[in-house]
């Protein structure tokens, strides 16, 4: 076999100069869209009290950004969470039991989706930006096609149209897999996974990133780990304030997040940086 023509690589783009960023994979809840992650917050609230088993914010957020069903299942997984599902159905919970609470989950969540999923501020603006400096815009998330379905349109009305969505029923598997971020690199043209950034506000989003080989960043005021709406965090004294940043912050650096930023807003440095990074050789991200 002559391998000469495999390893030709004349048609492949060329590089002028150092390596640069060439796109961004974002988040949507918590992260462009819906601040505070309430809408699968408040649907999963519901669907437990419906079942007769209270769970408290903690344990949904635990596992925020996982696929849906498999966040179910997690939440299920809490010793506490099982026992209280003894007290009230007889027995320990079972798959049957997750799927079920899922099927339950679907309309709920359609039912309430847009009430929560307004494009946060300074996003269309800040996107904007991003394309003039030739960056182009994926996205995953722990939505099925069929909920994104009707958050794409909205947030265009709302003036933000990513390139690419991309939900884990369409690639066999969620977070924290990296497929969904290896399909938005392909639908989108972009290589290597060195040259892309991961943005998101849950731990799952982290990993997501760094199993994709992506720079990833973690989204601290808007989003899940912080877990309340504009209006509560507008509302809360200083000191807690801060402290519950702080908390924020931690377990979004733990996760592995490469950098931190309040919102998606205020991505514009870190993006110099990681160019700054790049341009001077630094490939690998295991820092």
């Amino acid at each position: 076999m002559d391998l000469t023509k495999l390893r030709d690589t004349s048609a492949l783009p060329r590089m002028d100069g150092p390596l640069r960023l060439k796109a961004l994979i974002l988040d949507w809840a918590g992260t462009t869209v819906d601040f505070g992650s309430m809408a699968p917050m408040r649907t999963l609230e519901r669907v437990f009290a419906a079942k007769s088993v209270k769970v408290a914010d903690a344990e949904i957020r635990a596992y925020m950004g996982l696929p849906k069903r498999d966040q179910i299942g997690r939440i299920l997984e809490f010793p506490r969470v099982s026992a209280a599902w003894k007290a009230a159905h007889g027995a320990a919970p079972t798959e049957r039991d997750a799927d079920d609470i899922y099927e339950n989950f679907i309309p709920a969540q359609m039912e309430c989706l847009l009430d929560y999923s307004h494009v946060l501020p300074g996003i269309p603006e800040a996107v904007e930006t991003f394309r003039q400096r030739g960056l182009k815009i994926g996205t995953t998330t722990g939505y099925t096609r069929e909920m994104m379905e009707m958050i794409i349109p909205s947030a265009a009305r709302e003036g933000y149209s990513p390139d690419t969505t991309v939900t884990s029923d369409e690639v066999g598997g969620g977070r924290p897999h990296p497929y969904m971020v290896y399909e938005n690199a392909i639908r989108l043209q972009v290589y290597p996974m060195s040259a892309v950034v991961k943005v998101g506000d849950t731990i799952a989003d982290i990993l997501e990133g760094r199993n994709a080989g992506c720079w990833t960043v973690g989204v601290v005021k808007t989003g899940n780990q912080m877990g309340i709406s504009a209006e509560q965090l507008a509302a809360l004294a200083p000191e807690e304030k801060e402290a519950r940043f702080n908390v924020a912050r931690k377990e979004l650096t733990e996760a592995g997040a490469h950098y931190l930023v309040d919102s998606v807003a205020e991505l514009a440095p870190v993006l110099d940086e990681i160019n700054a990074r790049l341009e001077a050789g630094v490939e690998e991200l295991a820092v």
